[in-house]
């Protein structure tokens, strides 16, 4: 039995489905809207690739390096973008959250933040992970401003590491959170879902 095998994990806002390509056309809907293919410091695939994605993350599931999933808001039962386990060091236990994207409708939202509960749940509680990192691009300001709000320490920045989607060189921001942080990021996380509660009640 793999250490992360393929799980469907629920809350009251968000679903996270393992990824399938008969979620294709739902996610090319999603990706759609925001047009967020277009942010030129982010890999999002565009409709027209969104097949050959969902393709490319299910062969690195295959592989062992990434567990992908398909997001679902509980409000509307609709798809509403990705996100995965990935970079997966099973001897060591440590894993990114990443590619992760959501329609512009749902960012920023009690969806994105349970969607992180989620993951980091399962990551530090049933996986027992000595550490959970995220990456952007140093551009990505809206990212690194949403890692640092989980309560994410950064590590350092890449610099040089990768090239953007338009072949122009990345430097790579690492954040992480180590398990004796969790138990403060999951009641910052839990305390801010409540309070979005609050607000719309």
């Amino acid at each position: 039995m793999p250490w992360l095998a393929p799980l469907s994990l629920r809350g009251r806002h968000a679903a996270l489905e393992p990824l399938a390509p008969t979620q294709g056309p739902a996610l090319e809907d999603a990706v759609r809207d925001g047009e967020l293919w277009k942010l030129w410091y982010t890999s999002i695939p565009a409709p027209q690739n969104m097949a050959a994605e969902i393709e490319r993350r299910l062969r690195l599931c295959d592989s062992g390096s990434m567990l992908p999933f398909a997001v679902r808001s509980m409000a509307t039962g609709k798809l509403v973008g990705m996100t995965t386990f990935m970079n997966v060091d099973q001897a060591n236990k440590r894993v990114e959250i990443g590619s992760t994207w959501y329609a512009r409708s749902v960012q920023r939202s009690a969806l994105n933040t349970e969607c992180k509960l989620l993951l980091l749940r399962h990551a530090f509680d049933t996986l027992g992970c000595i550490a959970v990192e995220f990456r952007t691009s140093f551009f990505n300001f809206a990212s690194r401003r949403a890692i640092e709000r989980l309560g994410a320490k950064q590590d350092g920045v890449l610099r040089a590491h990768m090239r953007h989607a338009d072949g122009t060189l990345r430097d790579t921001v690492v954040f992480s959170i180590l398990p004796q942080e969790w138990p403060a990021v999951k009641s910052h996380l839990e305390f801010q879902l409540s309070r979005g509660l609050a607000e719309k009640q």
